[in-house]
């Protein structure tokens, strides 16, 4: 349930974000002031430098959260002024608190400012089509989220890291903020843009989540960014800095010493890995990045990977400069292009080119061997291991017209020699904002032509050429009472995307969502911000495959899912849904009900609780290895906790627990899988923490007293202890020791990685 969840709370964010047409004017419009003295400012959070008093202050901002219809409290004023110059962007706020005291400043992970602090965001569209915008966070303890977020799907990416420099100067009533973005890493047209836009937000946790905007609410917005409000006094500084060339080097060295045993013989290795990143543009419409030799170890993100981004690379978050870089431009959907399918390249190339009203990327890459090959069947998944290097490459090209947005892409993976998959396609955007409602269409179609496949020990062949095509159509309306979703989706037997996300093929798939908005509601005394009622339903049917003697027609799984959800105090969201759902395991298998109870909760019910995160379904579920039914449920809890402590220091703990089981007939589960997680950063200042990880996963069959399938069980256990220090932007130094075992197969490893990253 976490799209849906994840979905109903951007709405509101996105609401609240849009201004009504027409009513901007000179007073309500944020203007840049030109900063020519030749000095650059000082950033040190303090607004009391001459060209502050010259630059205009604009304080319109509005309450977003909670959304109950009340006024931006009088006590919490806001003002955001901006100097230019040709060099950066440098943001001065002023932010004024009634109860100062109760101002949440503490240490955190970056890419981890929420709701839970206090904090000022900053959204900017260089393009000014409100189809993609780079955002930060600042928190008061000067901490940075930053990333990009795309309106075709109103989701934010957190991965790109910006070169940013802020300082937060505590005031007896409130903070004042300064933010200094260089235009370097501002992507723009060379001519003949659109004005740029710009958004401010003010996150106050203690005023019962207060979150204002610089924009009036509008609750049928399907995105936020469609009405960033447009920035004025850009024009001359765009046409003075259109032309500097900016290039970046980022060499990266990393040493590596493991030592393990595995089927009883042990051993020992080192390694040493020198890669560099070249990040250039010669002008503003123009990007070029290389990357070689890179290394992915991964030791400093929160999941378990040490040896390598390694085939289990797919399930991570992308964090590596290389693929973020002109993210907005690449702009696919998760089938065409996923950049994870890429887990270890030997190096890369990539333009990108951006124009008024057309842009385009390109890339290549050598992959090494190791990452993993996923073909998709409509009941299940094949992952094949890559056993040698692959090329992957990848065209893309869009045209922007007003509410329109037009796109062709083309991609190939290689398999030296060994034949190769290649995929073209087209895709389409269509946006409507007129009247009382909001609409979107989106389409996208691909055909794929494939020579490489893998034989039955799983080594890669060349096979006969076999095509396929994939369709996906989406439709959206937003008002201010309902929210309408529908989509369609096919994926012929034959289409495979190497370079892509295709879990299942051979199946056709629709969806709609409906949802009514209610408003604010009074339920036995508990005020309810937001209410609405909900309704989904789902159904997969197979496509014929007479080569894969897969008949057509035959349903995979139903989804019928009433339910409701809302807000309340604390920042506490719930919904629930009654799944009346049918589900079958596997070709002419038995179509299962699975009736089940889905259920989710979140909150901060105290300061020093950032988040707490519950989701349950319980009912009937499905063992598609045994091909049967029996009680069980998922659940999955979240608990985020943020400890201030002397000197500065900051103390964030996050405990995840997760388990799945299906019962069997003889008093206990025929199947359990299950997880825990406990991360603790302890934070010296924003620049430099201590990382612990332990994480153990389990999973086992037993005896469910019908099929008789043969038991097995598994554990893992992972401890690590990461060191990270940030002197600057691109200048980084972390050290990372950890420890894996099986102990059931008696595995175990042990690995020191130092690694040395440095911005030239």
């Amino acid at each position: 349930m976490p799209v849906l969840s994840y979905r109903l709370s951007a709405l509101l964010l996105a609401a609240s974000l849009a201004f009504e047409a027409g009513a901007a004017d000179e007073a309500g419009r944020l203007r840049a002031a030109r900063h020519g003295d030749g000095h650059a400012a000082v950033i040190d959070g303090r607004l009391d430098e001459p060209a502050w008093q010259r630059a205009p202050a604009y304080d319109g901002f509005h309450k977003h959260a909670p959304r109950d219809g009340k006024a931006a409290p009088a006590g919490l004023r806001t003002t955001v002024q901006l100097l230019v110059d040709e060099q950066a962007l440098v943001f001065g706020i002023r932010a004024w608190d009634d109860a100062p005291q109760k101002m949440r400043v503490a240490l955190a992970r970056r890419d981890k400012v929420d709701l839970d602090q206090d904090f000022i965001g900053i959204w900017i569209d260089p393009v000014g089509h409100g189809r993609a915008a780079q955002f930060v966070r600042v928190n008061l303890a000067g901490v940075v989220s930053d990333g990009l977020h795309r309106a075709s799907d109103d989701e934010s990416d957190l991965g790109p890291d910006f070169p940013v420099e802020a300082a937060v100067t505590r005031l007896p009533d409130g903070y004042s903020m300064e933010v200094r973005w260089p235009l370097s890493n501002l992507r723009f047209p060379y001519r003949g843009g659109k004005d740029w836009r710009l958004l401010v937000e003010r996150s106050v946790p203690h005023a019962d989540g207060t979150l204002l905007v610089s924009a009036p609410l509008r609750t049928d917005a399907l995105s936020h960014l469609s009405f960033l409000r447009e920035v004025e006094g850009m024009g001359e500084t765009v046409a003075a800095v259109r032309d500097r060339r900016f290039i970046e080097l980022r060499p990266e060295l990393t040493l590596r010493a493991d030592r393990g045993i595995a089927d009883g013989v042990r051993g020992r290795g080192r390694q040493a890995d020198l890669g560099l990143e070249i990040n250039a543009r010669p002008r503003a419409d123009w990007v070029f990045n290389a990357t070689i030799n890179p290394d992915y170890s991964q030791v400093e993100v929160d999941q378990p990977v040490s040896q390598g981004a390694g085939n289990i690379a797919l399930s991570l978050p992308e964090k590596r400069g290389f693929f973020l870089e002109s993210a907005d431009v690449l702009g696919l959907p998760l089938p065409a292009f996923y950049s994870r399918t890429v887990s270890n390249p030997a190096w890369g190339l990539r333009a990108t080119w951006r124009a008024a009203d057309a842009d385009a990327t390109a890339m290549s890459l050598r992959d090494q061997e190791g990452g993993l090959v996923l073909r998709g069947r409509p009941y299940e998944t094949i992952e094949y291991v890559q056993p040698r290097p692959t090329r992957a490459s990848l065209w893309r090209t869009r045209w922007h017209g007003d509410g329109l947005l037009l796109g062709a892409f083309a991609s190939q993976r290689a398999y030296e020699g060994l034949g190769s998959n290649d995929v073209i396609g087209l895709d389409a955007q269509w946006r409507s904002a007129g009247g009382d409602a909001q609409r979107q269409a989106t389409v996208t179609g691909m055909h794929s032509r494939t020579t490489s496949g893998f034989d039955m020990a799983g080594q890669p062949v060349r096979s006969r050429r076999a095509s396929g095509a994939y369709l996906h159509a989406k439709y959206i309306h937003s008002s201010d009472a309902w929210w309408n979703e529908f989509a369609l989706e096919a994926i012929g037997p034959g289409f495979v995307n190497d370079n892509g996300f295709v879990p299942q093929a051979g199946i056709v798939k629709g969806t709609t969502e409906l949802a009514r908005k209610l408003g604010g509601q009074s339920v036995t005394g508990i005020e309810l911000y937001e209410f609405e009622v909900l309704l989904q339903a789902a159904e997969v049917r197979t496509l014929l495959d007479g080569a894969g003697g897969q008949p057509g027609g035959e349903v995979v799984s139903r989804e019928l899912r009433p339910g409701i959800w809302f807000m309340a105090p604390r920042q506490t969201e719930f919904w629930t849904l009654l799944g009346f759902d049918r589900q079958r395991a596997r070709t002419g298998g038995k179509l299962h009900d699975t009736r089940a109870i889905h259920l989710g909760f979140s909150g901060t019910p105290a300061p020093w609780v950032s988040k707490i995160g519950v989701e349950l379904a319980l009912g009937r579920q499905l063992d598609a290895d045994a091909d049967r039914v029996g009680p069980g449920g998922n659940v999955t809890i979240d608990v985020g906790l943020r400890f201030p402590l002397r000197r500065g220091w900051s103390l964030e703990l996050d405990h995840h627990w997760n388990r799945a089981w299906v019962q069997g007939t003889l008093g206990h589960p025929a199947f359990a899988d299950n997880a825990w997680r406990w991360l603790a950063n302890l934070h010296f200042s924003a620049r430099d923490s201590l990382r612990l990880l332990a994480q153990n996963t389990w999973g086992a069959r037993r005896d469910d007293g019908v099929t008789q399938l043969e038991a097995w069980n598994e554990r893992q256990v992972h401890r690590s202890l990461l060191y990270r220090y940030q002197w600057r932007h691109g200048r980084i130094a972390s050290a990372g020791y950890v420890i894996e075992k099986m102990p059931l197969v008696g595995t175990r490893s042990k690995s020191l990685t130092l690694k040395l990253q440095w911005e030239i």
